[in-house]
């Protein structure tokens, strides 16, 4: 019977929660990204040289780190359904206002702003997932969510393509009517997170009450087994300080910088070589489309074999080749092809990698945890493209800084092989130990 009701009650979940928040997801990262696109034009429009253009989009990540733990706590707090709400309502505002930005100081400001707007939607949905799905599950529930990500990019960037090429309306210029047009839905859909989520498995209207009652038994033994471990973490301000934490947000800093350099700066690296808008957008989305399958095909192999470090250690390493061959390549094929292995590698390890804080974070832990690990691992979205900018204006070229994004992501290869041999601090072994 446990067997068949497990079946049953994890479908129901694949199906009324996964659905909803890869579709939320879609469009964070459509708004965080499309600058990429607007920057075909609005650059030369504002007056904005390729470094400021780079640390304008990295300062997204500043306002992201200093209000991400905080953000997270409040929603643990008060509920996903009214956080995850106000959080869409305020960061499709300012994405839309992204549209009036007169030169590199306001669109400083702006990128920023957004940041703090969308400050504990990630951790806060990666935190929501832990309750709702057992250990064997949460993976490919992570997996499914990430994949918007690239599937933004497979669809968004034909789209914001297309957008780049509109004539002159309401007085706005085609970028302006990009951040305009791509920050309507996430107004929207903050009204209606209010009608479809629901906090916690106790308050599922949609479940049978057995299938309420299997899911809340099995998600109470493990978090039992998990508490009777000794490197489990509950609190918040130990959660803060654990070192398994901060190696997690290292890892995570090397993926960061890989997957926002591509959201950044891949529509100009691709268009230099003589493409239209509505061309370099089909050409970007081709490499997640690939990486969309991989990343799903990953994460249940890795749920399957209760495996985690290889399965963050092998796409990474993939991911910095991708980069080195992204530096040299010299045709469009090549760095297509580059893009689409780099694709592949960020996004596989993914998975994998939020599947390991709560192995060993509950609670206020938990919630504070994911977000530290969030938040400083985000910061590789500073660094990447930053970085890019910076040496782009300095060599002409993009080659050095991919190269320098290709390094952070052979350190979070090499971090995650240090963290799962300290016997000491487990992290990787206890799916095992769980079961």
């Amino acid at each position: 019977m446990n067997s068949d009701t497990e079946v049953i009650v994890t479908r129901k979940l694949m199906w009324r929660i996964i659905p909803f928040v890869m579709l939320l997801y879609f469009v964070s990262f459509l708004d965080r990204v499309n600058v990429g696109f607007a920057a075909m034009t609005m650059n030369k429009a504002i007056g904005l040289s390729p470094a400021a253009f780079g640390l304008g989009g990295g300062l997204f990540f500043i306002g992201y780190f200093l209000f991400e733990v905080p953000s997270n706590l409040i929603l643990h707090r008060v509920g996903a359904r009214i956080w995850i709400a106000r959080v869409m309502v305020t960061w499709g505002i300012v994405s839309a206002a992204s549209a009036f930005v007169t030169g590199p100081t306001s669109f400083y400001t702006l990128r920023f702003l957004l940041g703090v707007a969308e400050a504990g939607f990630f951790p806060g949905i990666i935190l929501y997932l832990s309750l709702w799905f057992p250990i064997k599950q949460r993976a490919a529930a992570a997996a499914w969510f990430m994949a918007a990500a690239p599937i933004s990019t497979a669809l968004g960037s034909p789209v914001s393509g297309a957008l780049m090429q509109l004539p002159r309306m309401f007085g706005l210029a085609n970028w302006q009517l990009l951040y305009v047009i791509e920050a309507v839905p996430a107004v929207l859909l903050g009204f209606v997170v209010l009608k479809v989520l629901t906090d916690t498995p106790s308050k599922a209207r949609w479940l049978k009450p057995q299938e309420r009652d299997w899911l809340m038994a099995k998600l109470a033994d493990e978090a039992r087994a998990r508490e009777s471990h000794t490197g489990h973490t509950a609190g918040a301000l130990s959660a803060l300080r654990d070192p398994r934490v901060l190696a997690l947000a290292l890892i995570y800093f090397g993926t960061s910088a890989g997957l926002y350099t591509l959201g950044l700066w891949a529509p100009l690296i691709i268009r230099q070589y003589g493409f239209s808008s509505f061309e370099t957008g089909l050409l970007n989305a081709i490499p997640s489309v690939v990486a969309v399958v991989a990343m799903i095909l990953w994460a249940r192999h890795s749920d399957r074999t209760t495996e985690r470090t290889w399965h963050v250690v092998i796409p990474c390493v993939l991911a910095c080749v991708g980069f080195l061959f992204a530096g040299q390549a010299s045709t469009a094929l090549m760095i297509v092809l580059a893009l689409g292995v780099v694709n592949i590698g960020i996004s596989a390890a993914k998975a994998p990698l939020w599947a390991m804080p709560s192995m060993f974070l509950s609670g206020a832990g938990a919630a504070a945890g994911i977000a530290m690990i969030n938040s400083i691992g985000n910061l590789g979205g500073f660094v990447g493209p930053v970085a890019i900018g910076w040496l782009k204006t300095q060599t002409g070229s993009y080659a050095a800084g991919l190269y320098v994004v290709g390094a952070t992501l052979a350190l979070s290869a090499v971090v995650t092989l240090m963290l799962s041999r300290k016997a000491s601090q487990p992290v990787m072994a206890q799916v095992k130990h769980d079961h």
